[in-house]
């Protein structure tokens, strides 16, 4: 551990990096919009506000009005636990949409370090069951309920899926884990890669993990840890999942682990890992086309 894994120093960091993104992701995208990606994935887009707490910006992504209540899908965006985005995901959404014939509600959620953990994972919760409660309102079919997410998205996701399995409600079809980071007791620098230069950097790891769980003893939280080696609870009725991991992702291990873990369960659909990919391997377009439309028919088949 590093000084940057101090609490009040991760926390400063993180707060630069949330004013520093903006200009960072326009430069790594050579200023292409998220919403100009992948065009031929296309989808009417309309705005709301989820009335949780904290209160979550929301993108309803419909490709078609159809007749009948609508599945619904509800996504989480990447970020480090850090970075709120409301467009980042567009081009994922607009393919799900269209290709799994379904509404997409794309979440703004609240981060760290002003919302710490047990927050977001609190609130993940809560914009699913606001989404069940809300359904019919929205035209969405509350039966047909799928959730997921890329990166610490996607570990919101599982953390959602785990508490409607504590809760026994409400029911999931399927949850979607892009990439996610699902064991925080392992620091990122023990976190191996096969490149010389993985995306996700171990400082990287120490801010993003101390901003969101400051406190190291609550890391085990299976809500934070699912795939931590002495999270041994019964998971056998969780949401049945896909996993998509790249190989060369310092978070491949972990990974691979929990989807072990739900395969023992029974609860496995598919682990899709993705060769030669490092972290958030679909800033590729080329990648992105290839994978967007196989998450898409899982959740159609779910």
């Amino acid at each position: 551990m590093s000084i940057l894994a101090e609490r009040h120093i991760a926390a400063f960091l993180a707060a630069r990096m949330q004013k520093a993104m903006p200009a960072m992701a326009a430069k790594q995208s050579g200023g292409v919009d998220p919403r100009d990606r992948l065009p031929e994935f296309v989808a009417e887009r309309s705005e709301l506000v989820i009335p949780v707490t904290p209160a979550a910006p929301a993108v309803v992504y419909r490709a078609a009005a159809g007749s009948g209540p609508r599945p619904v899908h509800v996504n989480f965006h990447g970020g480090g636990y850090i970075i709120g985005q409301l467009h980042g995901d567009d081009a994922l959404c607009r393919c799900i949409a269209q290709e799994a014939g379904v509404d997409v509600v794309d979440v703004d959620y609240a981060v760290a370090p002003q919302h710490p953990f047990p927050v977001p994972a609190a609130q993940a919760y809560d914009i699913v069951r606001w989404v069940v409660a809300n359904a019919s309102a929205h035209g969405w079919d509350a039966s047909r309920l799928t959730i997921g997410g890329q990166s610490a998205g996607g570990a919101l996701a599982a953390a959602a899926a785990r508490q409607a399995l504590d809760a026994g409600r409400p029911d999931i079809r399927l949850q979607v884990l892009h990439y996610p980071p699902l064991d925080l007791t392992i620091p990122a620098a023990r976190k191996h890669s096969p490149r010389d230069k993985p995306m996700l950097r171990p400082w990287m790891g120490e801010v993003f993990d101390s901003a969101y769980v400051p406190d190291r003893t609550r890391r085990a939280d299976p809500l934070v840890s699912p795939a931590a080696v002495g999270e041994t609870a019964d998971i056998a009725g969780i949401a049945p999942a896909v996993m998509i991991t790249g190989t060369d992702d310092i978070l491949h291990d972990e990974d691979v682990r929990y989807a072990e873990r739900l395969r023992a369960g029974g609860r496995l659909v598919e682990l899709i890992e993705v060769p030669g990919a490092d972290h958030a391997y679909d800033g590729d377009d080329a990648l992105a086309r290839e994978i967007y439309p196989r998450i898409a028919a899982h959740i159609r088949a779910a």
